[in-house]
């Protein structure tokens, strides 16, 4: 199916959604749209009109467990695009008739919904862009899981950096890539936020002044928590490329 653009959504406890969006809005350089839904539970992050760029991130306000991440990938044709993912192995969850759930073969959540016309990439902010959601996988499930994504998306499949990641990484003007991470142990399917920053340590005490807590460190990596509770990371990388300095698009860290 032709993705036209994508959206990444970060899940978060819906009684905590107002300090999600003060954090978010203020790590992106967005304002928070007004709420929709039956419950106020979804929120755009939306650029400066200034910029002449389209959202690519939203909220989600969860009622069970800490939240996480997914995407929405906007197509043409909602129709084929839910057919395709369900022939390749997704479950159907919810049908809305322009926005369809599903779920992939390992259990993650995520769905397909009419393109708006979406074109214009949101500009890097302090040194940082929110342009990846990583699926964490278990082992048992990751092979049939990768080959899903790959299939549904149709996007380039490139090695990561270590061993246990891949990349899919989208056509040029896409704003959201996906990264595939194999788990070390068994545990069920999930997601989280991915910012490229160009100078991780400066982004990392920026984050810190807003109120992000860090989890653990690596080489080239943050984890850490955000003030509603969502984990996410903070990764060494080009935010205009998303590759690791001087190293392309093609290697990527989670």
């Amino acid at each position: 199916m032709l993705i036209r653009w994508t959206y990444a959504f970060a899940d978060r406890p819906a009684d905590r959604l107002g300090e999600a969006g003060a954090f978010w809005t203020t790590v992106t350089g967005t304002r928070l749209s007004e709420p929709r839904g039956e419950r106020g539970e979804f929120m755009t992050l939306l650029p400066d009109a200034a910029t002449g760029a389209d959202a690519c991130v939203k909220l989600q306000g969860v009622a069970e467990g800490d939240g996480g991440a997914h995407l929405d990938l906007c197509v043409q044709d909602v129709r084929e695009a839910a057919a395709t993912a369900r022939d390749l192995g997704a479950d159907l969850v919810a049908d809305h008739g322009d926005l369809v759930v599903l779920r992939s073969p390992a259990g993650q959540l995520f769905c397909v919904v009419a393109w708006h016309g979406e074109a214009v990439r949101p500009p890097v902010v302090a040194g940082g862009r929110l342009d990846q959601v990583c699926l964490d996988i278990p082992p048992s499930a990751y092979r049939a899981e990768s080959d899903f994504w790959a299939g549904l998306t149709g996007w380039e499949r490139l090695a990561g950096s270590r061993p246990e990641f891949e990349v899919l990484r989208p056509p040029a003007g896409l704003p959201v890539r996906i990264l595939l991470q194999r788990l070390a142990a068994e545990r069920p399917a999930s997601a989280h936020l991915d910012l490229a920053c160009a100078d991780i340590g400066a982004v990392r005490a920026r984050h810190e002044r807003l109120g992000a807590v860090p989890v653990s460190h690596g080489p080239h990596w943050s984890v850490m928590r955000d003030p509603a509770g969502g984990v996410y990371c903070l990764t060494g990388r080009d935010p205009e490329t998303g590759g690791l300095p001087g190293a392309g698009q093609g290697a990527v860290v989670a």
